[in-house]
């Protein structure tokens, strides 16, 4: 099994070309380092937690500049 800090394999990146913003409908960037998927139009981060990602807005935190 791939430790949680290692790049998304080309399944999860194919993956994430799906997956969306639940408020904005727009991309999602993935964070590695804190283990988020970013929407910078909502200006939010949803975690990954085992390898699941919680796009709810109750889950996900405002970013800072």
């Amino acid at each position: 099994m791939a430790d949680e800090r290692d790049p998304p394999s080309s399944t999860e990146r194919k993956l994430l070309e799906f997956l969306v913003c639940p408020l904005t409908k727009g991309p999602l960037e993935y964070d590695a380092a804190t283990q988020e998927l970013i929407s910078r139009k909502a200006n939010l981060a949803y975690p990954i937690r085992n390898g699941v990602p919680l796009l709810t807005t109750e889950a996900s935190r405002q970013l800072t500049d």
